[in-house]
């Protein structure tokens, strides 16, 4: 896949892809800087239990439904990361971010091979854009990571 900054370009625009978008009261830096700390995903994402680095770029999750590899493929920092995933109905994963004015919005796209699962990736997407939201959120008003429970954060985002 060729990713530009400006516009995001498929090599093949056959391969689906769904994207999850959120304003989040945070800092770009600090989006990115969550985004970018793949072996403490653990800590926000709830469907991430553990991450056992594999080697640099490379990671190795251990999730809800399954165990699934990813390997780093760019980073711009501050702008953009993609991986690209194995043994997961996720083929590649993009993280975006950019200044919105105080805010930054934050874009996740799931690329996938099977369209039959584009509606079972697109609640994952909802929870995991959520998850983001709210940790980065926690983290920018002073709060504490290693006090983070994301599953009662999370819950609570949800109900309100």
């Amino acid at each position: 896949m060729i990713l530009s900054l400006k516009n995001i370009k498929r090599v093949d625009p056959k391969i689906p892809q769904l994207e999850r978008k959120a304003d989040v009261e945070a800092s770009v830096e600090t989006v990115f800087k969550i985004c970018d700390d793949d072996p403490n995903y653990a800590r926000w994402n709830l469907v991430i239990n553990e991450v056992i680095e594999q080697g640099p770029g490379k990671y190795h999750f251990k999730t809800n439904v399954g165990d699934t590899d990813g390997t780093r493929i760019e980073t711009i920092v501050n702008e953009k990361i993609y991986a690209k995933m194995e043994n997961s109905p996720i083929t590649g994963f993009i993280y975006l971010v950019k200044p919105k004015g105080d805010i930054t919005e934050a874009t996740i796209i799931a690329e996938f091979d099977d369209p039959s699962m584009e509606s079972v990736l697109g609640m994952a997407g909802d929870m995991f854009i959520g998850c983001l939201k709210q940790y980065a959120e926690y983290l920018e008003d002073g709060g504490n990571p290693d006090e983070y429970d994301k599953k009662k954060k999370y819950v609570k985002a949800i109900l309100q």
